[in-house]
């Protein structure tokens, strides 16, 4: 089998929204640029408030048993009940952090929500968070419960190191659970990811709550008319057991959604691969008492931050999406329910001296990243509180609830449009193999922006006015020629099996032959994202048994990130390839043999 050149016939890249929105929608509307809504769907509102000056409205309390020998014969009979754990008896318990002096102003800043949730966790008289065993528990019991056209399945996507079975909860209108099944609804999926760090609990509880609100006469469920929903409500159970932030062997498990040298970074690479959701949120906490208390004597005031991804080579109109689509309507929902909400921001990872916040990481390694070069609406969500215990617990929880249910709403009222622009994207991408440049390295745009903090002291607002790196406007540091496509010698099997985790289409060469290539050459020192480069074209020999992977496909520039070696994710600079004579790039469609591979 030859490989095809790409589709001829590019659309340029001036294409307009309006442009896009001619495709499907009404004549009368086709002046309206695709980011305005052609329709909507009516949905009831999540959570429902509680008037002023009324009590907080108990949510239906049907937590998952905790099973064992004390088992109530109600709880075995299906009356699922929930047990107080005594501390200590449950995962290891963080120490909340002090407030230092102004602790009495500070609550006042955070009151609870007018809105009680339950989970197993956030039950009376816990002090543990929800378990594991009891989140596979309350999965099961939500999946089973069936009614109507809605259907329910929990999956087993992997084990963790600690051999803790990693759940995902599929809920949908299809006729089925199966990867067919959603595929031909036509209806495109959701994915909802929490507690990828096993001492941020909020996120897993805020998502108990809505696997259960998209069960058979939950609030959430009428969303399933016109979207799918997988919900991996816990990520990290190994970390959660422990109360630490990493997995079981030290590795951060959001750096390493480009490497996959993880099985639950495997896990979700295999689920999104898959299932391949249009729209991908991920759930995190950060600390109260961080770096700007550290650095600047503050704390912050967000109950919620919101970005989306910040890695060069993103589809530009999912990204676009992603702000006028998701992010804006959920900062309208979040500021409605009384939450306060910011874009994402954090000092640089590593720095401890750095003082120049950055909107996001530049780097292909994270959820929120990798998922957007997978042409996806890709956001990260994170609530104060990682440092906090339980303290202002419901309230996190709540802003959790509000942020994630408004994405729900987001991808429903936006489905049809969704699907054009990523549809338009994955042609667009594929196309441009051979042609134009790449953006191999890229650096945020300085600005000096002000920040509202929370004076410690006093509870009041202080205004900070700091530098700031924002990634949401790059400035490319290293370009390159956009090749075909890179070869792979055989050699480098441990990244093509990693590669094929995430998705990526290739070939593996069945005859020998040659290509037109660039070839790699170190100029002096350096390793990684400092590796200097020099490149050397030629027509090089190409044995069988090597591999091909054109960038004629819709991860072309996920391949990207992984494969040039000067990138912040090289699977040279983390020995996935072993030397630089290990990969080429090649710059003219290859005149080879190849098979397919299974």
């Amino acid at each position: 089998m030859t490989l095809l050149p790409p589709t001829p016939g590019r659309p340029g890249r001036t294409v307009r929204f309006s442009d896009l929105a001619a495709l499907r929608c009404a004549p009368a509307l086709v002046a309206a640029a695709l980011l305005a809504a052609c329709s909507s769907t009516p949905l009831p509102p999540w959570p429902t408030q509680t008037p002023a000056g009324s009590s907080p409205r108990p949510a239906r309390v049907v937590p998952a048993p905790l099973g064992g020998p004390q088992a109530s014969q109600e709880a075995e009979a299906g009356a699922v009940t929930v047990t107080p754990i005594p501390p200590g008896s449950g995962p290891a318990e963080a120490a909340a952090t002090p407030l230092v002096a102004g602790a009495a102003a500070l609550e006042a800043r955070f009151p609870a929500p007018a809105v009680r949730y339950d989970t197993p966790g956030l039950a009376d008289g816990r002090r543990a968070f929800t378990t594991n065993a009891e989140l596979e528990q309350w999965l099961r019991h939500w999946a089973a419960n069936r009614s109507g056209s809605t259907r329910m399945q929990v999956l087993d996507i992997g084990r963790s190191q600690r051999g803790t079975p990693l759940l995902a909860l599929v809920a949908t209108r299809a006729r089925g659970t199966d990867v067919a099944a959603l595929e031909d609804s036509g209806r495109p999926t959701v994915l909802l990811i929490g507690q990828q760090h096993g001492d941020e609990p909020a996120s897993a509880e805020a998502l108990l709550i809505v696997a259960r609100e998209l069960a058979p006469g939950g609030l959430l469920e009428p969303m399933l008319e016109a979207i799918n929903v997988i919900v991996v409500p816990r990520a990290n159970p190994d970390g959660s057991e422990a109360g630490q932030h990493l997995l079981a062997n030290g590795v951060d498990l959001d750096r390493d959604h480009l490497l996959l040298a993880t099985p639950e970074a495997q896990a979700l690479a295999r689920l999104v691969r898959n299932y391949r959701p249009i729209a991908v949120v991920d759930a995190h906490e950060h600390a109260v008492a961080g770096p700007l208390l550290e650095r600047h004597g503050v704390l912050p005031r967000a109950d919620l931050m919101i970005g989306h991804a910040t890695t060069p080579n993103l589809p530009e109109f999912m990204v676009k999406a992603a702000r006028e689509w998701y992010e804006a309507p959920m900062a309208r929902a979040l500021d409605t329910a009384g939450l306060r909400q910011e874009p994402y921001h954090a000092f640089p990872t590593g720095q401890p001296t750095a003082q120049r916040l950055s909107t996001g990481s530049t780097e292909a390694a994270d959820a929120r990243n990798v998922n957007g070069l997978k042409n996806a609406v890709s956001l990260m969500i994170t609530s104060r509180g990682a440092d906090l215990d339980r303290m202002h617990l419901q309230r996190r929880v709540h802003a959790h609830v509000t942020a994630l249910s408004s994405a729900l709403r987001s991808t429903v009222e936006r489905a049809a449009d969704l699907e054009a622009v990523r549809s338009y994207e994955a042609r667009d991408t594929a196309s441009q193999a051979c042609r134009g440049e790449l953006v191999v390295r890229a650096r945020g745009t300085a600005l000096q922006r002000e920040l509202l903090a929370i004076d410690p002291q006093t509870g009041l607002d202080r205004p900070l006015h700091l530098q700031w790196d924002s990634t949401q406007e790059l400035e490319p540091v290293t370009r390159r020629a956009r090749p075909c496509g890179y070869w792979l010698s055989a050699g480098a099997a441990a990244a093509i099996e990693r590669l094929r985790l995430l998705g990526v289409q290739m070939l593996r060469v069945a005859e020998p032959g040659a290509v037109l290539a660039d070839s790699y050459e170190q100029v002096g020192a350096g390793a990684g994202a400092q590796m200097q480069l020099s490149l050397r074209r030629g027509l090089v020999d190409v044995p069988e048994g090597s591999y091909y992977v054109p960038l004629s496909q819709p991860l072309a520039n996920l391949v990207v990130a992984a494969l040039e070696p000067d990138t912040d994710g090289s699977y040279l600079s983390h020995r996935l390839i072993g030397h630089l004579s290990d990969a080429l790039r090649v710059m003219g469609h290859p005149s080879l043999v190849f098979e397919e591979m299974d």
